[in-house]
């Protein structure tokens, strides 16, 4: 068996070893930062998705206990100040089951959104904290921003944070709440139906007990964590504002297909408890119209389907901000490459198809093994994507997006059916 030495010496094998030498070096600096990556520095110890000044405020009565077990007791106190009171004050009204054109037990819509959406939005507090921070964390552990520009990219994450931090911010999500967000829920209040939280006369809303619970507890507690969400998601796509306008360096040759910017493309599930929410509200609301206004679902699918399709695509927006990186980035990959490649099949073909007599036996030559690889890497680089996200990140924001709808089928088709049609479906 021939030493690295020897095989090394002759002429095609290290004309190509140095070859290849050249292009790694250039691929990783892209040509333009030849200087050695500095070291890893750790982000700010600091959150822009987890709790908040009022969260704060509360972890210091030492009532919810320890963070993350807080949030299982912060959902339940939620649940005990937004719905229980409203069902025991039905109770003492007698509009709990029947007494007027809508109940409180026939209310769909208020049990989806004190019961489902509301606890949902305050346990994904961690789940959201757990994909944000490590993709903060990767782009400096993975050296994608250059040492010049940490600095920037620090004074960014400090930004958000503020913001996410500010005590300002969210006493101004209070004083919303108690007055647009007030009239809004107001101006929903169908004239002229008795329900168990209001009624009309002479053309005025009137509240009952449970009614003033609900306008002035219930919904601004609703109201103040789904814009609390809304504001956490801002400062996400702010964020990520702020580092496409970076130069990042980026790898052509990466293999999850974005650069090594495929771990940006997963941090886009933060928007999938908010997602959930929204589609159980509007779900709750088209239910309520199919059982008491005699509705049908294929009445709203025109909506399900537009609401679904644009809520996945505010999701996914702000990964298009590192299309034009991504797109430099293919293109001078290709070019460097394609000259590489072209440097590389021209010598293989002078020493295996131009040539008769070869001092190296062909079984014994690793140059078509290298051929295949080089094929196998310049495929990489031409299927790059323009925007960091797979196929199997896009599937799960619509799978969360459209399942809460899916109980709807029930009202269009018994279980045992919809069961048999999906065992069809999938063998």
């Amino acid at each position: 068996m021939k030493g690295t030495a020897e095989i090394l010496s002759r002429p095609f094998v290290s004309k190509q070893f140095f070859r290849v030498s050249e292009w790694t070096c250039a691929t990783a600096s892209h040509g333009e930062h030849m200087a050695t990556p500095a070291p890893p520095q750790e982000p700010h110890n600091r959150s822009m998705a987890l709790g908040g000044p009022l969260y704060r405020r509360i972890a210091r009565l030492h009532l919810l206990g320890q963070f993350p077990s807080s949030l299982n007791r912060q959902a339940i106190l939620a649940i005990l100040l937004s719905w229980v009171p409203l069902a025991v004050l039905s109770l003492v009204q007698g509009h709990f089951v029947e007494g007027v054109t809508l109940s409180f037990f026939r209310d769909i819509e208020t049990h989806v959104r004190f019961l489902v959406s509301l606890p949902a939005l305050i346990l994904a507090e961690m789940v959201v904290h757990l994909r944000i921070r490590p993709t903060m964390k990767r782009f400096v552990e993975r050296h994608l921003v250059i040492p010049e520009e940490l600095p920037k990219y620090h004074a960014a994450i400090d930004a958000g944070a503020r913001f996410h931090d500010s005590v300002v911010s969210e006493i101004a999500l209070l004083v919303f709440v108690f007055t647009g967000g007030m009239w809004i829920w107001r101006q929903q209040i169908a004239v002229g139906t008795a329900s168990w939280y209001s009624w009309s006369q002479d053309g005025h809303i009137h509240l009952t007990m449970a009614g003033y619970w609900l306008a002035f507890v219930s919904v601004p507690i609703f109201q103040f964590i789904l814009l609390r969400w809304y504001m956490k998601i801002l400062i996400w796509f702010w964020f990520l504002l702020q580092v496409s306008h970076l130069k990042l360096r980026l790898l052509s040759l990466h293999p999850d297909r974005a650069g090594g910017l495929g771990f940006v493309g997963a941090s886009s599930m933060a928007c999938a408890p908010l997602l959930f929410a929204h589609s159980a509200l509007l779900s709750g609301h088209i239910a309520s119209r199919i059982f008491y206004n005699k509705e049908s679902l294929f009445s709203s699918e025109l909506s399900i389907l537009i609401y679904v399709l644009l809520s996945v695509l505010v999701a996914l927006g702000p990964l298009f901000l590192f299309t034009p990186q991504l797109i430099r980035s293919k293109r001078k990959g290709l070019a460097k490459y394609g000259n590489f490649a072209s440097g590389f099949v021209t010598d293989f073909d002078e020493k295996w198809l131009k040539t008769d007599v070869n001092d190296v036996p062909m079984l014994a030559g690793g140059d078509i093994q290298s051929l295949a690889d080089l094929g196998n890497s310049f495929a990489v680089v031409r299927e790059m994507r323009a925007v960091p996200i797979s196929t199997h990140d896009i599937l799960l924001l619509f799978a969360v997006t459209i399942g809460p709808f899916l109980p709807l089928l029930l009202t269009i088709m018994p279980l045992d059916q919809l069961v048999i049609q999906a065992i069809k479906i999938i063998f």
